[in-house]
């Protein structure tokens, strides 16, 4: 890694930190409320078998604290994004009648237990809370919360949000989405497909990009890609899907007739570092 020990500077009123976290890699921003440009800092990226290891979340402590060793971060307020990997993201029909913020956590709940197996005790659900129509919930695991916490607090940071890489872009993105259209974002060989209505996000599927490339079809594996979910959220195919992030050069194309348009927003987040790129 680069020495960056006196990148950040002193800190301005309004500049803050997004530290993006995945197990391939971690990157710092420095973000700013006035308008200012987001201005890269550091972005580490990790061997396959480091990423593996990243599994655990104390090696995943041990390599963000290493990032972070080089960087004078004392009294930055900081905004965790994590990569769809480190979270659990899925639907909630609320139940009928329902009129309370309990009666819909603890749909919540069980539709995780559902999903994965799993108590929800041991993690952190969120949502998009609505009781009257499916919303989305996203779930962080309560101990790499907590590593989060901790890490901040030995950097003296101000922790200000954590949140699920999708959510952030969508919260970026959101405006600039059309009516009708669906909303993706890819990364890391993954496309994560937002199902967007009414202004809202309503779901999120997250899909591995075809391993062998797309060899000239990416339009109609992605079309057949989007017809398949829309069947399964029964819910009608988008008239457009608008693409933030790592987008492959082929999908980027225009579509061919009776595929699904796509249309291109950029980065996923303002400041990202793209693989193969570094912080200048």
């Amino acid at each position: 890694m680069p020495d960056v020990t006196d990148k950040l500077g002193r800190r301005l009123p309004g500049q803050a930190l997004r530290i993006s976290v995945s197990r391939h890699a971690i990157s710092v921003v420095r973000t700013s409320r006035w308008g200012r440009a987001p201005q890269p800092v550091v972005r580490q990226a990790f061997s396959p078998e480091d990423a593996a290891a990243h599994h655990d979340q104390q090696a995943l402590g041990i390599a963000l604290r290493d990032v972070l060793s080089k960087l004078d971060t004392g009294g930055w307020p900081v905004h965790f994004v994590l990569a769809d990997e480190l979270v659990r993201m899925w639907q909630v029909t609320p139940p009928a009648q329902s009129t309370r913020l309990a009666d819909i956590e603890a749909a919540a709940a069980l539709r995780f237990f559902a999903l994965y197996g799993e108590a929800a005790s041991g993690w952190h659900i969120a949502g998009d809370w609505d009781t009257r129509a499916p919303f989305f919930a996203a779930a962080i695991p309560r101990p790499l919360l907590a590593m989060l916490g901790q890490v901040a607090q030995e950097h003296g940071m101000a922790l200000v949000a954590v949140e699920p890489q999708v959510v952030a872009a969508w919260n970026h993105w959101r405006r600039a989405i059309k009516p009708g259209a669906w909303f993706g974002q890819v990364h890391d060989g993954l496309l994560a497909l937002g199902i967007a209505g009414n202004g809202r996000l309503r779901a999120v599927r997250t899909l591995p990009l075809p391993a062998a490339g797309f060899d000239g079809n990416a339009h109609a594996w992605l079309t057949q890609t989007i017809q398949r979910e829309a069947l399964l959220a029964g819910v009608d195919v988008p008239q457009l899907v608008q693409l933030c992030g790592e987008v492959p050069p082929l999908l980027a194309k225009p579509a061919g007739q009776d595929q699904t348009p796509v249309a291109m927003l950029g980065a996923a987040l303002p400041g990202e570092v793209m693989p193969g790129e570094c912080a200048a």
